[in-house]
C-alpha cells in the first residue's frame, strides 16, 4: 500500500499532499445532509487546528437523508457486500 509514493518526485508528492488536504478539508467543511459522521480526529490531521460546528438537520430530515444515502448505495454499488451486523459504538 502507498508504494506509488516511492516513485513520485518531490513535486508530485507535494501535489498529492495538497490534493489530500483539500479532500480532508472538504469533508471537514461538510454540513447538513452531507454529514455521515462527525470526524474531529480526521480534521486533526491537518496542520491548522479548528473544530467547526456543523449545521445539523432535525431528526426527520436527517433520517430521510440517511435513507436516501442508503438507496444511492444500492444504485451506485449494487454488488457491494452486505452485512447484518448491528452498529456498535
Amino acid at each position: 500500500m502507498d508504494t506509488d509514493l516511492e516513485a513520485m518526485s518531490r513535486e508530485q508528492l507535494a501535489a498529492e499532499v495538497v490534493k489530500l488536504r483539500a479532500g480532508i478539508r472538504a469533508h471537514r467543511d461538510s454540513t447538513k445532509h452531507q454529514l455521515c459522521w462527525h470526524h474531529p480526529a480526521l480534521w486533526g490531521l491537518l496542520p491548522e487546528k479548528t473544530d467547526p460546528v456543523p449545521v445539523v438537520p432535525g431528526w426527520p430530515q436527517f433520517l430521510r437523508g440517511c435513507v436516501q444515502y442508503r438507496q444511492s448505495l444500492d444504485e451506485q454499488a449494487p454488488d457491494a457486500p452486505r452485512t447484518d451486523e448491528p452498529y456498535r459504538k
